[in-house]
């Protein structure tokens, strides 16, 4: 089949929520949000709203603000922080509650991914859902782990040695009918099938 025709850059809305007794009482400063702003800005050609939210470790808390943004036409959702193992880490769980779909493949590569790095990866419990037409995914509470789980593992010269889950993030947004999502190469490399590969479109002058 040939290429889907030529299109323009979709805007696109996405939700960062940052999940941090400590953060969003003020203790300390938040770095979750801006390791997630930095990320998506370096990966995205679209033009990107940003929804950002600091909130608690409440289970009620973080799946009203989940609803919210999804209602709010974000999307994508990403979180991060909440997903060990310690009692306030409710994060999967408020996630779960909202959830339409399960998208266990996510959470099984951001594990795969960490356990190249720490043992402890495995005790890391991230998951990703559909709600609507949105794609929500738990990530890790490190600005350096974020990167690394959207962006994959590269050698010393760029070459991937494991896929980020960032990869797989794009077609499965068109798939439940969201924007077409471009992402820049020699950040990540995405996958789709070539009947669903559309060309961009110059802007015009």
């Amino acid at each position: 089949m040939s290429e889907v025709p030529s299109t323009s850059l979709e805007a696109v809305r996405i939700g960062i929520v940052s999940v941090s007794d400590r953060a969003s009482s003020g203790v300390y400063e938040d770095k979750g949000l801006p390791a997630l702003k930095d990320w998506l800005d370096r990966a995205l050609q679209n033009p990107i709203t940003f929804e950002a939210r600091l909130i608690p470790d409440d289970l009620v808390t973080i799946s009203a603000t989940l609803i919210e943004l999804v209602d709010a036409g974000c999307s994508l959702v990403l979180t991060t922080g909440g997903t060990g193992p310690a009692p306030r880490d409710v994060t999967p769980e408020a996630t779960l509650a909202v959830a339409h779909k399960e998208m266990p493949g996510f959470g099984e590569q951001m594990r795969q991914i960490g356990l190249k790095f720490v043992a402890t990866a495995i005790l890391s419990r991230q998951v990703a859902v559909i709600r609507d037409q949105s794609l929500i995914i738990n990530l890790p509470g490190q600005p350096k782990s974020i990167a690394e789980t959207l962006e994959g593992l590269k050698d010393a010269n760029g070459t991937p040695l494991v896929p980020g889950i960032f990869a797989a993030v794009p077609y499965c947004i068109d798939l439940i009918g969201g924007p077409y999502l471009e992402v820049r190469e020699e950040v990540c490399k995405v996958f789709r099938p070539k009947n669903a590969i559309r060309t961009i479109s110059p802007p015009a002058r």
